[in-house]
């Protein structure tokens, strides 16, 4: 089994997030949010971390080895921040990590260096649909062979950055078999459609966008002609949702804890009344066993485990019902002070009941 203790080398990257999140991104998350926009500098430091570099291998332009665990670790200390910049952040992961893991060499060595080597940048994913009942494994949006070519049809939503990708992955369903796609961002019958507004993260940009019979080289299918196995993905997907969502929650309960130390009603601090009391130690409960489960999960990604995919979902869902549950807790800690702008904790419960729908928008 993984072990509890993070190597060295690891440590020192959570060391690194950690003080970026709460130094940068803690500090800029309400402005970002009411003015609906992450400042450029503050992405690009995170940038300059090298979370993605670091799962490069040298001869694609990065100095290390893909490590799931190592992912999720980054994930959570990012959302402990805010969820907004780290989803960010963690954009070009999409599209990046898709081609380290499954792609072809031809993909890799067109797209990872020239990544990998500059300055961020917008490079995404299409993932979700905008249908109530969504199945990552039965997409609406389709894609066809013809020929040489494949043709695209459908609609996707919640795709970051959408309108400044010079390209993005789009996930369609071919022959009953969800596989991945390359679109260039001048590709014809791409549209983009306008920025969504959300309950939360409206710091990050999200839009709609319609595919209509656009078509991409057979080269352009993720893997190659023979495709990719996508279960691997999507597990991935959901452990970087799951970290993130154990981030979010930390932050959360440890301002709402240190809130009840400090906030004395009738003579004696909130945190002695049992009933605030009880509340604190069961979201620190739920927190930590949804940690241990998503560690477990990337540890088993890690190890291509078959149980990887049971796993991985158990701990999406559960970071789901954790984190909204916990953040709601925050809100309710704080009482009135936590229904006002003035604390970061209805931020959080907004941005918690997003871990729910927005499996996609994180891969670690």
């Amino acid at each position: 089994m993984y072990s509890f203790d993070p190597t060295e080398e690891q440590q020192m990257l959570i060391d690194t997030v950690k003080r970026y999140a709460e130094k940068d991104l803690r500090e800029a998350a309400r402005e970002a949010e009411e003015g609906g926009a992450l400042l450029d500098k503050l992405v690009q430091k995170g940038w300059d971390l090298g979370l993605l570099q670091a799962s490069m291998p040298e001869e694609l332009g990065g100095f290390g080895e893909y490590s799931a665990v190592t992912g999720a670790l980054a994930a959570e200390e990012l959302a402990y921040g805010d969820l907004a910049a780290a989803l960010a952040v963690l954009t070009p992961n999409l599209f990046t990590l898709p081609l380290l893991l499954q792609g072809d060499e031809a993909q890799a060595d067109q797209y990872i260096p020239s990544i990998v080597e500059g300055a961020w940048q917008p490079y995404t994913a299409a993932f979700i649909e905008p249908y109530y009942d969504f199945d990552p494994n039965a997409m609406r949006a389709s894609a066809k062979k013809e020929g040489d070519s494949y043709i695209l049809q459908g609609e996707k939503a919640y795709v970051p950055y959408a309108a400044e990708a010079p390209a993005m992955l789009v996930y369609a369903d071919l022959e009953g078999e969800t596989q991945a796609f390359i679109v260039e961002a001048d590709a014809e019958g791409l549209t983009i459609g306008e920025r969504q507004k959300l309950l939360g993260l409206n710091a990050l940009p999200l839009h709609e966008l319609h595919l209509d019979q656009v078509q991409v080289a057979a080269g352009a299918r993720l893997g190659g002609s023979e495709g990719h196995d996508f279960a691997p993905l999507l597990d991935s997907m959901r452990v970087g949702m799951a970290a993130l969502g154990v981030g979010l929650a930390r932050a959360s309960f440890d301002y709402s804890r240190d809130y009840a130390k400090e906030r004395e009603v009738l003579g004696s601090m909130i945190a002695q009344k049992q009933s605030i009391a009880f509340m604190l130690a069961e979201m620190a409960t739920e927190i930590e066993a949804t940690r241990l489960l998503t560690w477990e999960a990337a540890w088993q990604l890690d190890e291509e485990w078959e149980e990887a995919s049971q796993t991985a979902y158990l701990a999406h869902s559960g970071a789901a019902d954790m984190a909204m549950m916990v953040t709601d807790r925050g809100v309710q800690i704080l009482g009135g002070h936590g229904y006002i702008r003035e604390h970061p904790v209805e931020l959080w419960m907004r941005n918690g009941r997003g871990i729910t729908s927005l499996t996609g928008l994180a891969l670690v």
